[in-house]
């Protein structure tokens, strides 16, 4: 159901497309530092602390060291296996598939998204930059949500793939598109933009008093960043309810009507090898989709009575790093086609030092 051949990746980039996705990113980009300088401007009037201070694993420089460690390698793990489902789906023409499309941009995503947090976290616990100025902070917010919204939305996407392609198999070509595709994730970016740049902006607008304000957490997320505000939050809080509502309630519940559509498909199916391979395809999936929205909501869609800094760290470590690592596992243990042509390249790498 998967194997329609769509040459894919090189259809995206035609002159009038690549044009039009330029234009995009360069309006938002200009839309975004405009936001971000007319807040900055406002914080001297506003805002008694001009950085925050992270707080530490631990106080023991042994075990810094070796969290440290710990997280270095768990980043570099992640950057190797996103980087290797890319370079893999780029490299053969067999995979230049709308799955695979989408498959290749949840990828450069998950490197972004650990980039926007791990090198800044790295440095706080090796405590050569613990501090971070709050323009600093407003950016990582920014990127942090932005990104973060992305794959979330990139995942309601993929599921819609999905289902297209096992409940309506014959018009998958004529209704997934590479124009319809490439219009998918440019406009999963833009509704994340759009949504995390007017909440950055509303809780940069409060003021942050004390000297060096110290946030109870590894980066600039929502939930700690607020609690330092020496203000009312409560417009701020529905403000991100609101947000999260958009971005992981409505999206989790088109991924389930999706799957609902799908499971009844596939108990039509007769061949119970056709009927396997549909079940191990959309397992992966659903696998990643169960941890990355359990856990966002847990964080971000919880009343503020019930939540815990303590609870909001450990949690944000699941999906900063736990979801990014195992993506790129879970689309390869259990998916044939990136098995077969890993295997394919580990030959042609074989034969090219024999």
């Amino acid at each position: 159901m998967y194997q329609t051949s769509i040459s894919y990746i090189p259809q995206i980039f035609d002159s009038e497309t690549y044009g039009n996705m330029l234009y995009i990113i360069r309006f938002f980009f200009f839309i975004v530092i405009d936001k971000m300088y007319l807040t900055i401007t406002n914080w001297d009037n506003q805002s008694i602390a001009y950085e925050f201070i992270f707080q530490t694993f631990s106080t023991v420089p042994e075990m810094q060291y070796l969290i440290f460690t710990f997280f270095l390698l768990l980043y570099l793990i992640i950057l190797f296996g996103n980087i290797s489902i890319l370079w893999i789906i780029c490299t053969l023409h067999s995979l230049h598939t709308p799955m695979y499309f989408f498959l290749a941009s949840l990828s450069f995503l998950e490197i972004c998204y650990t980039t926007v947090v791990v090198p800044q976290m790295l440095a706080s616990i090796s405590d050569f930059h613990r501090t971070i100025p709050l323009v600093n902070c407003g950016i990582q917010m920014f990127f942090f949500t932005t990104l973060g919204s992305t794959d979330c939305f990139m995942l309601a996407v993929m599921a819609y793939d999905r289902y297209v392609a096992i409940c309506h198999p014959l018009r998958y070509t004529l209704i997934m598109t590479w124009r319809v595709c490439t219009w998918l994730v440019i406009g999963s970016l833009i509704l994340a933009i759009i949504l995390c740049l007017q909440l950055t902006i509303l809780i940069f607008n409060l003021p942050f008093c004390g000297y060096q304000p110290k946030i109870n957490h590894f980066l600039c997320d929502v939930p700690p960043v607020l609690q330092l505000a020496c203000a009312d939050t409560h417009l701020h809080q529905t403000a991100l309810y609101g947000v999260g509502i958009m971005v992981l309630t409505i999206p989790f519940l088109l991924i389930c009507i999706s799957y609902v559509y799908i499971v009844v498909a596939i108990l039509r199916i007769k061949s119970t090898s056709g009927r396997h391979q549909a079940f191990s395809t959309c397992s992966s999936h659903l696998t990643v989709v169960i941890l990355q929205y359990g856990v966002c909501s847990l964080v971000y869609l919880r009343p503020k009575s019930s939540t815990s800094e303590n609870e909001d760290r450990k949690l944000a470590l699941i999906y900063t790093f736990v979801t990014p690592l195992l993506n790129p596992l879970i689309y390869t243990l259990r998916n044939k086609d990136i098995k077969q042509a890993l295997r394919k390249v580990m030959k042609k790498m074989i034969a090219s030092q024999t």
